[in-house]
């Protein structure tokens, strides 16, 4: 037989048992689907956590409390222990290097805000004059925070769009009363809908100057202190001067951190990258079973067809073209396969960006080519013993079995 017959006869012979042929379909489908929705779910995951970070400006320094020795990004970046606070002084001090364009100290806290009757918890930010441009928002109604000095504290406040629908509705904002706290502030302004940035959403924030929420909180210290440069490479220089101003403020003790945008970026695509292909080999898993279900049954197959293997030997077929006929079958199996649960996955991931916009869930190319082309080998592989079997069958024998 020439490959078109080959092929002819491995198609006829696939679709001689729909139940067989499409059980095997399913499981080689489930495979690749699940290895093209697992990695655009890990892949998704590390495009939305670049984005939020870039978001944040290319210039951005990150100067937190405490010292971290390893110099990148861990879990106790973020969550740090100290002896001494980051204090308005030090950012005031920041402010005054000449690679550094803005600076925005950081004071976080939850309270409850009142108003017009009505009572929610939020969470309160107090930052400075220059936390707008620093963040990229825009304000919807009224001005921002005053530029004033960082420990000058003011009753005003800005209020993220949700707080302003939930709190006030359709009524106006800017210039009504609220009580945050033990505190009653005036509203000045109310920030343009922005959505979730870094897992916090700043429509749902109130901003007030940051001695004011010291003064709320009881604290002196300050949470981080976001810092930009005059430009981006500008990074490294910039931090030096910081590193060398803070000792110099601290007696010769360097007990803060400061990250770039850069390292948390690295760390975090490293992460999400190796998840991505961890999960990618789980899911590959089921490829390898999927395989073996293909060479179990073709094996049965193998059985059921004995009578008509020994009267293609009788009829003067080859050894070799029988091998070919049964390997033929079980790739067009898996590439039938392959292409369905191809489909499938990018059917999930668009499941995925619909339940949660948010999270663009693309699978990587490279994900799907491994999918596809591990199926194809899988099914090769698998179905190179059944093919030997038929191949190795006795035409006399087979042929006694009728």
């Amino acid at each position: 037989m020439n490959p078109a017959d080959t092929l002819r006869f491995a198609t006829r012979a696939a679709t001689a048992y729909p139940l067989r042929t499409a059980l095997m379909m399913l499981a080689m489908s489930i495979g690749v689907a699940a290895v093209v929705v697992l990695t655009a779910l890990g892949e998704g995951a590390r495009r939305y956590v670049v984005d939020e970070f870039a978001a944040l400006g290319a210039n951005l320094l990150i100067v937190l409390p405490g010292r971290t020795e390893t110099g990148g990004v861990s879990a106790g970046s973020f969550v740090t222990s100290t002896p001494r606070d980051l204090t308005n002084d030090d950012a005031a001090a920041l402010a005054r290097l000449p690679l550094v364009r803005r600076v925005a100290p950081l004071a976080v806290g939850n309270s409850e805000i009142a108003a017009a009757g009505r009572l929610r918890e939020v969470m309160v930010l107090g930052t400075s004059a220059d936390f707008l441009d620093l963040r990229g928002l825009a304000l919807a109604q009224g001005s921002f925070l005053p530029r004033t000095d960082f420990d000058r504290a003011g009753a005003v406040a800005v209020i993220g769009d949700a707080i302003r629908v939930e709190i006030f509705g359709h009524q106006a904002a800017v210039g009504r009363m609220i009580r945050i706290g033990d505190n009653r502030l005036r509203v000045i302004g109310v920030l343009a809908p922005a959505g979730r940035g870094l897992g916090m959403s700043t429509d749902e924030l109130v901003l007030v100057p940051v001695a004011t929420a010291q003064a709320m909180f009881d604290t002196s210290g300050l949470f981080r202190i976001f810092v930009e440069t005059t430009e981006r490479s500008a990074l490294a220089p910039a931090q030096d001067q910081i590193e060398e101003l803070l000792r110099t403020r601290r007696d010769g003790e360097l007990d803060i951190t400061v990250i770039t945008q850069d390292a948390m970026l690295g760390t975090f695509d490293r992460i999400l990258g190796a998840l991505t292909l961890a999960v990618a080999g789980i899911a590959g898993i089921s490829l390898a079973v999927a395989g073996i279900l293909v060479m179990n049954v073709m094996l049965v197959a193998v059985t059921q067809r004995t009578a008509e293997i020994g009267l293609l030997k009788a009829l003067g077929a080859r050894t070799t073209t029988i091998r070919h006929a049964f390997l033929a079958e079980a790739v067009l199996l898996s590439l039938a396969g392959a292409v369905s649960g191809f489909a499938l996955g990018h059917a999930g991931a668009w499941g995925v960006r619909t339940a949660w916009p948010m999270l663009p869930a693309w699978p990587p190319d490279w994900a799907v080519a491994a999918a596809l082309a591990t199926a194809l080998i899988t099914g090769a592989l698998f179905g190179v013993l059944p093919a030997r079997r038929a191949a190795g069958l006795d035409p006399v024998q087979a042929l006694s079995k009728r």
